[in-house]
């Protein structure tokens, strides 16, 4: 069947809104291939289409420091992707979508304080390898600036980088003759300065205003600040109905979805509000890395009682719970999802204190995920549950699955890709 570029999956969604028979999509961070087979299985059984997003400290060019999510690429992202819907039989609707792409959004480029022309080179490169290697939807993000922190960035200089990279990606596009491509702009960052209805409706004007000059299209997707926040494992946020509903309303005015980041952790009634708000679609990612940790760690309680019932020798456990938690609190990855003086904590302080280290290995687990170590273990934990009938890596996807499944229960996505077709066609 025909691939419908994201922009007209959008198109579908907007005039669906109309009917009351629409639903929000879901971005799914893409955190292991377990993640990737728990959510097309689901798409499969439930024929939604899956949208992947990933950041550029996930999925990147070596050259340019590569991912920490199994040492993805671009190229071997786009592969492993098309092989994992393969192996399930997926044969639906699906997008790889850059989240986060631009200047500065690789923490050691920002770290180092690149000048803006040399981190806005390195963007193009990324965003390059990205339409080179079959991205459907480049999110333009120039808010993560090193030189402005703490401060809001001023609308103009958002605007303008904005526009010159939306530039830049259309002319590289069509001088090599690739697929039509989405964007998605804005952020959810307060820096980025699109807090309120009154700068998002400025924001978007002047944002057309200037695409349309320079014979431009205009964006898939608008992010929109809808209230949602995650820290540590928990949504911290407020979910506004009236804002999301007001932003959706005048995204959809021109043309454009609104996208909520930050929408892990929500709750049922939360969740099931996103669809009368008419919220096109929203992000979902260290949740879903969250879950896969606990489900590994549930597997060694597992393990741990065959040993005290004498079942497995004290000497061949795998030892992944301690291996796992002292290589995520390593990579320091969790700091971003830290809460007041907790973000300076050294290594040697939390290993020091023993709750703490579960709380971190908690958040930061699925940062660790393609360590050698944590994957030698992981198939060594495997094999001793396999003696007792467990199918330890069936049960991971599973666990996965519980909280997918939520979303896609209240996000009304059950037989979304079939009505998206269908309004089109009408």
């Amino acid at each position: 069947m025909e691939k419908l570029p994201i922009k007209k999956a959008v198109e579908g969604l907007l005039k669906l809104q109309d009917t009351g028979r629409s639903a929000t999509l879901l971005g799914i961070g893409p955190m292991s291939p377990n993640l990737l087979q728990a959510a097309f299985e689901l798409g499969r059984d439930c024929d939604f289409p899956l949208m992947f997003i990933a950041s550029r400290n996930q999925v990147d060019l070596d050259e340019l420091g590569g991912g920490y999510v199994n040492a993805w690429d671009q190229k071997r992202f786009s592969e492993d992707i098309a092989e994992a819907a393969q192996k399930v039989g997926f044969d639906g609707l699906y997008y790889l979508c850059r989240d986060h792409g631009g200047p500065w959004q690789r923490d050691e480029e920002r770290n180092a304080h690149l000048p803006e022309d040399e981190a806005m080179e390195l963007a193009k490169k990324s965003y390059l390898a990205d339409m080179l290697n079959g991205f459907d939807l480049l999110m333009i993000d120039p808010t993560k600036d090193p030189f402005e922190i703490g401060k809001v960035i001023p609308l103009d200089v958002v605007l303008r980088r904005t526009v010159d990279l939306i530039e830049w990606c259309e002319k590289e596009r069509v001088s090599r003759g690739l697929p039509e491509i989405g964007y998605e702009v804005g952020t959810e960052e307060t820096n980025g300065g699109l807090t309120s209805t009154d700068k998002y409706h400025t924001f978007i004007e002047q944002l057309k205003s200037e695409l349309t000059a320079k014979g431009l299209p205009m964006p898939t997707f608008i992010v929109g600040q809808t209230g949602t926040l995650t820290r540590l494992t928990e949504q911290v946020g407020h979910y506004d109905f009236e804002a999301a509903f007001s932003l959706s309303k005048m995204a959809k005015s021109y043309g454009v979805g609104l996208k909520e980041h930050n929408a892990d952790y929500l709750d049922d009634v939360t969740l099931l509000e996103h669809t009368p708000a008419n919220v096109t679609a929203s992000n979902v990612a260290p949740q879903y890395g969250t879950e896969e940790t606990r489900a590994y760690l549930k597997l060694c309680d597992v393990e741990d009682l065959l040993v005290k019932e004498g079942l497995l020798k004290s000497d061949e456990v795998s030892g992944l719970r301690n291996t796992l938690l002292v290589k995520a609190i390593e990579t320091e990855r969790w700091r971003k999802w830290m809460v007041g003086n907790q973000v300076n904590l050294t290594v040697e302080q939390i290993l020091a204190d023993h709750k703490l280290s579960l709380d971190i290995l908690d958040i930061s687990g699925h940062y660790a995920f393609n360590d050698d170590e944590v994957k030698a273990a992981t198939e060594h934990l495997y094999k001793n549950l396999a003696q007792f009938n467990i199918d330890g890596q069936r049960f991971v996807v599973d666990h996965i699955k519980r909280p997918l499944r939520q979303y896609v229960e209240c996000y009304r996505l059950e037989g979304v890709t079939t009505r998206i077709r269908e309004a089109l066609a009408e």
